[in-house]
């Protein structure tokens, strides 16, 4: 069946047709005649006007243009270098800067005060040859341009590989004990000083502001090893921990009772030369009333002494006819018994029987 047969739509009307190059290529000569003051003639006098309008369209081009290249911003974050034809020429700070347009001058700008970051991951050998990983991170900044600029070809690059090679440095004088043993913080200042003075030979233009040691840990396959090695190691500190504790108690005790001993032992002391003393000075006295009256004496002394021994004996001497006599000391007992029945009632009385004494 054909489209064009009446009743059907013609599927290709409608469509819209490939633009036409001539007829926009003269509409846009039109156009610039217009705005150039030229009509549609081609005589010398409209040609020279079109030609001069162009001119002054171009030359006001340019001069925007050249306006506009000479201006630079640079934010506050940044360093601007000025290349006079390819040559350092001076360096600009941030704000509004002028400068000779383009080509002559161009201004290059570097990111300064932005902490940039390197890590890397690297295994290397110890002192007492061991082979420890270490996964390490550098913060650093770039304030002098210039250097970063024209001193290296890749400055981060020669960075990274400086640190690295700070690093296998460091850690090649220290032992793996050492590494492992929580002192990775002055390993790393050690790293940091270490690797400032690489970059700083080397003329970088770059500042390190810290390294830190994320990971330090032996390799897999003697890692158990290690573990085990650093678990005695903490139960060492925490025995020698203890003992100090219990030192720090016991000290004061025993020094405290060795005081407390040393006293008792000079107020006996004093005690007994003060009592010796009193003894000799009686008994000078003794003599010297004895060689005075020796008879009078000899018995004062006799009684005073049986008087003393007699207070704390149970028997009683009889002088009448020389016999020894036993003491009862009957109020004494009745005394003792009285507090024993007192003792008795107030005992309680046991379980399972009443106060009759015969049930249960």
């Amino acid at each position: 069946m054909a489209w064009n047969e009446p009743g059907k739509r013609d599927p290709w009307k409608g469509r819209q047709e490939p633009p036409n190059v001539d007829d926009l290529l003269r509409r846009l000569r039109d156009g610039m005649r217009r705005i150039f003051g030229g009509g549609g003639g081609g005589g010398g006098s409209g040609g020279a006007s079109h030609t001069g309008g162009f001119m002054i369209v171009v030359l006001a081009l340019v001069a925007l243009a050249v306006a506009w290249s000479s201006f630079k911003i640079i934010d506050a974050r940044q360093i601007g270098v000025v290349l006079r034809f390819g040559q350092f020429n001076r360096i600009m700070n941030n704000g509004l800067n002028l400068k000779w347009p383009s080509p002559i001058e161009e201004v290059m700008t570097v990111d300064a005060t932005t902490s940039q970051p390197i890590s890397d991951e690297v295994r290397m050998l110890t002192k007492d040859e061991n082979i420890v990983l270490i996964d390490f991170n550098v913060q650093y900044t770039r304030p002098d341009a210039r250097k970063y600029l024209f001193s290296a070809t890749q400055p981060d690059d020669t960075l990274k590989q400086a640190a690295e090679s700070a690093v296998r440095q460091v850690v090649g004088t220290s032992t793996m004990d050492t590494i492992l043993s929580g002192q990775g913080g002055a390993i790393a200042g050690e790293t940091e000083k270490l690797l400032q003075q690489t970059i700083d030979s080397y003329g970088l233009g770059l500042l390190v502001q810290k390294v830190n040691f994320q990971k330090i840990q032996p390799p897999p396959e003697v890692k158990d090893a290690f573990d085990d090695a650093n678990n005695a190691g903490n139960n060492q500190q925490q025995f020698v921990n203890e003992a100090r504790a219990y030192l720090a108690k016991e000290v004061p005790l025993a020094r405290g009772e060795a005081a407390r001993i040393r006293a008792s032992a000079e107020g006996y002391k004093q005690a007994r030369l003060a009592e010796a003393t009193g003894e000799t000075q009686r008994f000078s006295l003794l003599e010297a009333q004895y060689r005075a009256a020796p008879e009078v004496t000899r018995k004062r002394l006799y009684l005073e002494t049986m008087q003393s021994i007699l207070a704390v004996t149970q028997k009683v001497i009889d002088q009448s006819t020389g016999k020894n006599l036993l003491y009862l000391p009957l109020d004494k007992a009745k005394s003792d018994a009285a507090a024993a029945a007192a003792a008795t009632e107030e005992r309680p009385a046991p379980r399972g029987t009443n106060s009759r004494g015969g049930g249960q």
